[in-house]
């Protein structure tokens, strides 16, 4: 990944702004793919799927060679830019605090909370060593595709992590105001790790990421053009959402922020469009499964 020869600005502490781990809200517009301006000529990504300028360098680069495919981001590049976007170990939950969240202990604890949550977390995490497993005519499948900003159902539909059914979407009304999260967290004492997240890069970007949901159809992909050359990518590889979604893992726990993907991969160009012309955002993996091998 680039690096910024600037420091991160640090933002001021805001209140939740009702983002979810893909700041996946109602959906006013129609378009499968939504660009609103020129791309941004170092990314690809145009407004507001580039997020702030100041951060867009910090998010994954588009794959050069086969070798980076669902390649995860690595500990000491997870610290690095936890560094650059204002977070660091110490803002992370204990190991103590990690495990009563994913598995609903704690005051306050829900375990079916805690199974949306987790569920989100193996998501954005589905890279090298950790793949997704589905169940089809009774068999067992299994897919990894991270870099794609895809992901496989248990019951084996293909789709982005934004769409309407996927956990990473139903996980808005546990992080938003008053929410779930925010109340174990300050039950829990790990106050100290909500205020780091405001703090962080996390404030800017979710507003850039809210928008950019908005833009998007059921598909819930997005068009990245650079030199001349354009691809599609789901939205959770957009540098606002990957942000986004890279600080609140980290403070979660930091181990599994760095086994997010580190470089994003055009989804091919069949699998685009049948994502994008059916009316739900989902196709059957099986059918498209040969596009990724």
């Amino acid at each position: 990944m680039r690096q910024v020869n600037r420091r991160a600005p640090t933002t001021t502490f805001l209140g939740l702004i009702g983002a979810s781990l893909l700041l996946v809200a109602s959906m006013t517009a129609t378009a499968p793919v939504a660009a609103a301006r020129p791309a941004d000529p170092d990314t690809g990504f145009a407004l507001p799927f580039n997020g702030a300028p100041a951060y867009a360098p910090l998010a994954p680069p588009r794959l050069m060679r086969p070798d980076q495919l669902n390649q995860p981001l690595g500990q000491r590049a997870a610290d690095e830019l936890a560094a650059r976007i204002g977070l660091g170990r110490g803002d992370a939950l204990s190991d103590r605090q990690y495990r009563a969240l994913v598995t609903g202990g704690g005051i306050g604890g829900s375990r079916s909370a805690a199974t949306t949550i987790d569920a989100c977390i193996r998501i954005l995490t589905n890279t090298r060593g950790r793949p997704m497993y589905s169940k089809v005519n009774g068999r067992v499948v299994t897919s990894v595709l991270g870099s794609y900003g895809l992901y496989v159902t248990t019951g084996g539909l293909l789709q982005s992590p934004a769409n309407a059914t996927a956990p990473t979407r139903q996980v808005n009304t546990l992080i938003a105001p008053g929410g779930y999260v925010g109340n174990w967290l300050r039950a829990n004492g790990a106050t100290h790790s909500l205020v780091a997240l405001y703090r962080s890069a996390y404030t800017v970007e979710a507003a850039f990421g809210f928008a950019a949901q908005q833009m998007s159809g059921a598909a819930q992909l997005v068009t990245n053009t650079k030199n001349g050359v354009s691809a599609t990518v789901g939205m959770s590889m957009a540098p606002p959402l990957w942000i986004v979604n890279f600080a609140l893992i980290y403070i979660v726990k930091p181990s599994l922020a760095a086994q997010m993907p580190a470089y994003w991969a055009p989804i091919p160009s069949a699998v685009a469009r049948a994502s994008a012309a059916s009316p739900t955002g989902q196709i059957p993996y099986l059918g498209v499964a040969s596009y990724f091998r």
